[in-house]
């Protein structure tokens, strides 16, 4: 769904369970960017509270129909994560603005501290000239991050072609749950995933780490 706003539960474990730095999307619903006043509206709530929950960074992006940055709606997240000395990332809303050097200077100019981007194709390693681009003229003012396919695979490959650090990978694996199937009813994520359910491979992860580390 390209990520959605997590649970308080999530938070307040993952801040019991670990040291290091947690940054929390906020996005009411998948489908894009553009929000009408109540999903903003309870957007803001969420981000309050995440914000008062412990999240040391928060994730976000708001567009205009026209897929130009909402500066305004921005512009007030801004100021509710600043005033908590937190740090605010843009995320890959940024891969559907019509242009890509005039979005990051309004990123920059607004204070964003970190943005997440593909280089606006459908996964990062088809972006790396815009990324590579990106980091050549921007990345001493602002932190960018290269995400979407990165995997343990292409990760170095990402890093030595960009110049870019911080990577963003799902590191995606497979749970199993036999109990999504009744005799005339199905919960299953899809028929093609069967009993699976999408989840986080811990060995994906420690190989990426090492790659990235």
């Amino acid at each position: 769904l390209g990520g959605l706003t997590p649970s308080l539960g999530s938070l307040i474990m993952i801040k019991q369970y670990s040291d290091i730095e947690i940054v929390s999307m906020v996005r009411a619903r998948a489908g894009g960017f553009c929000y009408t006043n109540y999903q903003y509206e309870q957007m803001l709530e969420n981000l309050k509270l995440l914000l008062a929950y412990g999240t040391d960074g928060v994730s976000f992006g708001f567009l205009n129909e026209d897929r130009t940055i909402d500066k305004n709606r921005c512009q007030e997240f801004l100021e509710n994560v600043k005033n908590e000395g937190r740090k605010a990332t843009f995320h890959r809303a940024f891969d559907c603005t019509r242009d890509p050097y005039e979005a990051i200077e309004t990123l920059i100019d607004l204070g964003f501290d970190r943005l997440l981007t593909s280089g606006q194709e459908a996964i990062a390693e088809e972006g790396i000239h815009l990324l590579a681009d990106l980091q050549k003229k921007y990345g001493n003012q602002i932190e960018i991050i290269a995400g979407c396919g990165v995997n343990e695979n292409n990760a170095q490959k990402i890093i030595d072609k960009t110049g870019i650090k911080q990577l963003h990978s799902t590191c995606r694996g497979w749970g199993v749950d036999a109990t999504g199937m009744g005799e005339r009813v199905s919960f299953q994520v899809s028929d093609e995933d069967g009993d699976r359910y999408r989840s986080v491979s811990v060995d994906r992860i420690k190989k990426f780490v090492e790659i990235c580390g």
